[in-house]
């Protein structure tokens, strides 16, 4: 009797029996591979990072907001494995790769690549293959349906698109609660995707096809790309004005239609913000047009942070004690991932100019810098004195900021930390 795979798939995601590989254990796979363990799915979890899967074995989680209990609570449902031997056993295979820039700015697709390459050997008739990771228009059907030429999409192997929209740290947008674009290459596709995700987000949201959800998921980081180059140029604007932009967006945002609110920071990290708009100038490039004000926003945005250390320096150069402290290398408070962060750049750029800085990260403990390991400080508020400036980068919520204005001689707040204006606090 002919196997009908998409009834298959269909009853065992209703079933739960399921089992359901991630391939990238990030903080978008790790994130997914919980709450499919959660919800009483078998899982499968495979990194190559060897020290990462040995500590998941080990019921140690990498991630700083995903706690060791959440990890052991599904020891039972999951494992864990730094190469892809139990790749068969899999029903749904969801990849959340990392999608950098190479050294042209252009993009490096290379993880995804590796991976397809080598699932290629593996894969069998009735499996599903997701891919979640930021990429182009167009990076699904080239990069997995065209590689996948011995089977028949759609009929008896089945792939989606997922965008991944994973706000790190937050606690008010969780993976339940928040929105999930689906999208398939066919129709049979498209629903197996959109019910396996519902098993696991309240609301799922469906694309009509492969390009419009890769594009959506673009389109939102060029949107907050523009917004914060925006509200960046208006911050230096009005400091030649001696008007607080801070108080500015206060005063605007009580408008309750057609304002969205932003804040200016130290410059953007992460991957989203400096990266995904890149992507989709260079495939605006690649179609014959050329993306000017998305190429200017990633230009502000950037310039933000120079700008930032050079009015650091000259605020340090004022001081008697020219001694910096940094509080917050990572991009962005309550993670400790340090990608594009400016308090990275600021640290690395002070060093090479021979000025004495330290910093002070309760979740990044160490940064090696031209074969340097360079320490966070312990944290000792009444220190806080021996430095002639503070700096808040990243305003982890786990610090007393009270106590920091207390023991500190001046204070460079980045972050709109402090909402009151005080002798000791400088804003950019």
């Amino acid at each position: 009797m002919k196997t009908n795979y998409y009834k298959t798939i269909l009853k065992k995601i209703e079933n739960k029996d399921l089992t359901v590989g991630i391939i990238g254990l990030g903080y978008v796979g790790l994130k997914l591979l919980l709450q499919f363990a959660n919800k009483n799915y078998r899982t499968f979890g495979f990194d190559n990072d060897k020290k990462k899967i040995q500590n998941l074995k080990k019921n140690k989680s990498p991630i700083s907001y995903i706690s060791n209990q959440n990890i052991s609570k599904i020891r039972n449902k999951t494992f864990y494995s730094n190469n892809f031997k139990n790749i068969y056993s899999c029903d749904v295979l969801i990849i959340c790769l990392p999608t950098p820039l190479n050294i042209k700015n252009e993009p490096d697709l290379s993880d995804i690549k590796d991976c397809i390459f080598n699932l290629k050997k593996i894969l069998r008739k009735g499996q599903t293959i997701i891919l979640e990771s930021t990429t182009y228009p167009g990076t699904t059907n080239e990069i997995i349906v065209d590689k996948l030429k011995n089977f028949k999409i759609g009929k008896n192997f089945f792939v989606g698109y997922s965008p991944e929209r994973e706000n790190p740290g937050s606690k008010n947008f969780t993976f339940w609660n928040t929105p999930k674009i689906i999208s398939g290459h066919t129709k049979k596709c498209q629903k197996i995707v959109e019910n396996l995700y519902k098993k696991i987000v309240k609301k799922v949201i469906i694309s009509k096809n492969l390009m419009d959800a890769e594009t959506a998921k673009i389109f939102e980081n060029v949107y907050r790309s523009v917004n914060i180059a925006l509200v960046n140029e208006m911050r230096f604007i009005l400091k030649k004005m001696q008007i607080d932009i801070n108080e500015i967006i206060d005063l605007a945002k009580t408008k309750p239609f057609g304002f969205s609110e932003f804040r200016p920071g130290p410059g953007v990290g992460g991957h989203c913000i400096p990266i995904d708009p890149l992507y989709l100038s260079w495939i605006a490039k690649k179609k014959g047009y050329n993306t000017k004000f998305i190429k200017l926003a990633s230009q502000v945005n950037l310039e933000t942070t120079k700008k930032i250390l050079k009015e650091i320096k000259k605020i340090v150069s004022k001081q008697k004690n020219k001694k910096i402290l940094i509080i917050g290398l990572s991009y962005k408070k309550n993670i400790e991932d340090t990608r594009e962060s400016a308090g990275v750049k600021f640290f690395t750029k002070l060093l090479d100019d021979k000025i004495n800085v330290r910093f002070l990260d309760g979740l990044v403990k160490e940064l090696k810098y031209k074969n340097i390991l360079h320490k966070s400080i312990d944290l000792n508020y009444k220190s806080f004195s021996k430095y002639g400036t503070i700096v808040i980068c990243s305003d982890h919520d786990f610090y007393n900021y009270s106590k920091i204005l207390s023991s500190s001689n001046l204070i460079i707040d980045l972050r709109n930390r402090y909402k009151f204006r005080h002798e000791k606090i400088i804003r950019i």
